[in-house]
């Protein structure tokens, strides 16, 4: 899940506001004075990680092998400022339901953080008794730790996706449902990655 922070929004936003006043695509010393940088090597990792959303590309067309926006990015109509990515469907023991295209959805700013953010739809029952249901949306913080008793999305083994609480300690980690009729998973903590923390929910009460 590539999940962009708001310099990398920055970045990308200029290059596809501004295109037209590159006669090559731009370096990265043109760049970062553009931008008013002042880290040449802090601006490529934002640039590596616009290449790896699929949005910029290098070009090599000219001696100073600067970059520009993918196909892809130049379709799209500033994805990042209408919404959060919607990264797909998350259930328990599961892994999360990956989509070709990534959509975006309008989240209040309530229900979000100023970090990187990403929106998951619950498929499933195991979290009822927390008052998530199957169908809601989720908001999740994107980030690689959490505090016990936070309900996080753990990645266990590196395939299989799940939305739980979680507590830790140094030989084990619990992920914890929310529904009396499941039993907690115990796994050792190498076997588990976080993925991020839940900050927000959302619910549809359509019936059509």
């Amino acid at each position: 899940m590539n999940v962009l922070t708001r310099r990398q929004r920055e970045i990308f936003n200029y290059l596809r506001d501004n295109h037209e006043d590159f006669a090559c695509p731009p370096s990265l010393d043109e760049l970062c004075t553009r931008l008013g940088m002042a880290s040449r090597g802090s601006l490529y990792k934002h640039i590596m990680a616009l290449i790896k959303a699929g949005l910029v590309e290098p070009f090599t067309g000219n001696k100073q092998a600067g970059v520009r926006l993918t196909a892809q990015a130049q379709e799209q109509d500033e994805p990042q400022e209408q919404g959060l990515p919607f990264m797909g469907a998350i259930a328990a023991g599961k892994p999360i339901e990956a989509l070709a295209n990534i959509t975006y959805m309008t989240v209040p700013d309530a229900l979000k953080t100023d970090k990187p953010c990403y929106v998951l739809q619950v498929k499933g029952d195991s979290m009822i008794d927390a008052g998530i249901y199957d169908g809601d949306w989720v908001v999740i913080e994107q980030r690689q730790r959490a505090n016990n008793g936070e309900i996080v999305v753990a990645l266990i083994e590196g395939s299989e996706a799940t939305l739980k609480y979680i507590e830790q300690s140094a030989e084990q980690v619990l992920l914890l449902p929310a529904n009396t009729t499941m039993t907690a998973l115990s796994y050792h903590p190498e076997q588990v990655e976080i993925q991020g923390v839940l900050v927000g929910q959302m619910r549809s009460y359509r019936t059509h």
